[in-house]
């Protein structure tokens, strides 16, 4: 199959990504001959949750939400003729701030066409910290969680969470890069399975009739280099009947589109 849709695309309005316009992004996805994009910025962080990056640079600032829109809905009439943009937001999951999420959710879910739930973000005994990072961030958080397999654990749950949560008429339908915490794998080679842990999510995903973002950022990490989630996990929803959409999670206009026939065989 060819993939016409890229459904997890970054803007200029996210503080850790590139500058190019939004009209650079709209071109090389007609470049590239997709027929139907989502711009997924970063949601703003709830109120009083800290963002843990030194940067605090994690997601878009709440002040650009509003200007945000505007902006993708102005492409949407620009482009109308030529290609199909969908208004859309990541949403970050964080455990604890599950009710400032639903009230996010319920104030712009009627301005947003689509979005993706994600979990960056875990929370241990020392607090909160932002798992894909940098690896020195990654080898902290294995110190605080106890072990490798205990960070697995806990990003997995908090999938889980995530997907069992209630958040609303507005709540994504989407689980973003599902297996993230595969980021620095062959920094932290793990020795043991976590198909167990990945089972459990695909299990909560398909009772909640949610989708899977097939996501290739992977693919260009260095320390990673394989998709979220990998050929595996792919073929094991595949067989639960969970539906993809395809992400490139392009934060820069080049990025738009990119490795998605690696993926095309599983849709």
């Amino acid at each position: 199959m060819v993939i016409k849709r890229d459904g997890h695309i970054h803007t200029p309005y996210c503080p850790h990504g590139s500058a190019d316009s939004l009209d650079a992004y709209v071109q090389q996805a007609l470049n590239t001959g997709l027929t139907d994009i989502t711009f997924t910025e970063h949601a703003p962080l709830p109120g009083g949750f800290i963002d843990p990056v030194p940067e605090k640079d994690s997601a878009m600032r709440a002040e650009d939400l509003l200007p945000y829109i505007e902006a993708v809905r102005s492409l949407q009439s620009h482009y109308e003729d030529q290609i199909r943009i969908r208004i859309g937001l990541e949403v970050d999951f964080i455990e604890g701030y599950e009710k400032e999420t639903k009230e996010f959710l319920n104030a712009i879910g009627p301005q947003i066409d689509d979005a993706i739930l994600s979990v960056h973000f875990l929370k241990t005994k020392d607090g909160y910290w932002c798992l894909d990072y940098h690896e020195d961030t990654f080898h902290k958080l294995i110190s605080s969680a106890g072990s490798l397999k205990k960070v697995y654990q806990l990003y997995y749950e908090t999938v889980i969470q995530s997907v069992q949560a209630d958040l609303g008429r507005f709540k994504p339908e989407r689980v973003g890069h599902m297996t993230l915490v595969h980021k620095f794998q062959k920094l932290f080679p793990a020795d043991f399975n976590d198909s167990y842990f990945i089972d459990e999510v695909l299990q909560e995903v398909q009772k909640n009739n949610m989708s899977l973002d097939v996501n290739t950022a992977g693919l260009l990490k260095k320390h990673c280099r394989e998709h979220y989630p990998p050929a595996g996990t792919l073929k094991k929803a595949q067989a639960l009947h969970i539906p993809f959409v395809y992400g490139s999670d392009a934060h820069a206009s080049s990025g738009v589109g990119g490795e998605r026939e690696k993926v095309a065989d599983y849709f």
